[in-house]
């Protein structure tokens, strides 16, 4: 996977946590960032699964996981995981400080109750 229609190396991360999320006071559990234009945003575990929404609203298929030390990519067209691919435009993933879930100080205590699985 190195040259792939609907990868933008050069689009930078819409920044470090979920930015639909941010938006309206929510937490997310993992961050994914469309390979295509950079949006950040949480995963299908998260309660506002706003990566799939992206997906769905835009037509754009691939995400990279925005998790530090995690490469990997996903193609919601095709539910096929690429262990790897090109670079992305830095960084890689939220700040190593940022919990997980976060962000700090809007996660409930009862999150685990609250994920999709």
């Amino acid at each position: 996977m190195t040259e792939i229609e609907g990868i933008d190396p050069s689009a930078p991360p819409s920044g470090p946590g979920c930015t639909d999320c941010d938006a309206v006071g929510g937490w997310w559990f993992h961050l994914r960032r469309c390979a295509q234009c950079g949006h950040v945003a949480c995963c299908d575990s998260s309660p506002a699964q706003h990566a799939t929404a992206h997906w769905k609203s835009t037509g754009h298929p691939l995400v990279q996981s925005f998790e530090p030390g995690e490469e990997w990519f996903w193609n919601y067209d095709t539910d096929a995981l690429y262990e790897k691919g090109p670079a992305l435009t830095p960084p890689a993933a939220h700040p190593t400080d940022q919990p997980t879930p976060g962000p700090s100080g809007r996660v409930p205590e009862d999150w685990q109750r609250r994920l999709h699985r």
